[in-house]
């Protein structure tokens, strides 16, 4: 199992929720890797040699194999490192529930998220809509249980979590008040970080990512 653990690198980004997915995962399995912040306006040879379909982070080289798509990679690290405490649940249908959500995260929630700091007028109202609507789906999802994985930290939660990294900026920029919305999912956030190290030590702090966020506007024009 230690030649398994060799040569393990990811290219990421410090901000990136994907990122922070796989960085999440890696921690979970007790995995050593070198990590690799990349300069997303300066592609390193290696992302674009790793990644030449959609040239994005994350992507984990492992054995000098890259492994691309953070949900893709998330489930690699769980095949590969199976003898670890699983991601996924042995159950097909809820194998197949997790997936269902985590598709809806990338889909639905991270276009919503990225469309308050980046529209203005009716389209940033329906966006700030939107938002709150996947929010509270996710939530109803999350019902009652302690994790999506019901009463064990998995997949869902490590594909969600990182997304509170950014909600600081959600909230500004979205002028709403997340907990006010959905304060079960609140309660599950401050779990995660309370109950799991792999969170805690990976998420970034929320005002370092609106710092980056104002600057993202500044950069697309929407502030001076």
């Amino acid at each position: 199992m230690a030649k398994q653990e060799e040569e393990v690198i990811l290219l990421d980004f410090w901000a990136s929720m994907y990122g922070m997915r796989v960085r999440i995962a890696l921690a979970e399995k007790g995995i050593p890797y070198e990590y690799r912040d990349e300069d997303l306006r300066n592609k390193s040879h290696l992302l674009l040699e790793s990644n030449p379909v959609h040239k994005k982070i994350p992507v984990l080289i492992h054995k000098g194999k890259p492994v691309c798509e953070s949900s893709i990679i998330v489930e690699y690290i769980d095949e590969v490192w199976k003898d670890k405490a699983p991601l996924f649940p042995s159950d097909p249908y809820a194998k197949a529930h997790a997936r269902f959500w985590a598709d809806f995260i990338d889909k639905k929630l991270y276009q919503a998220g990225r469309n308050l700091y980046t529209t203005k007028g009716e389209e940033h109202e329906a966006a700030r809509k939107e938002f709150i609507s996947c929010l509270k789906l996710l939530e109803g999802a999350l019902g009652d249980e302690p994790y999506f994985g019901g009463e064990s930290f998995g997949y869902l939660d490590v594909s969600l979590i990182p997304f509170y990294s950014w909600f600081q900026a959600y909230e500004t920029y979205g002028n709403m008040i997340i907990e006010h919305e959905c304060p079960k999912l609140i309660a599950w956030v401050k779990r995660c970080i309370q109950n799991k190290e792999s969170v805690s030590n990976t998420l970034p702090e929320l005002e370092k990512v609106l710092g980056f966020v104002q600057h993202l506007r500044k950069r697309f024009g929407i502030d001076e």
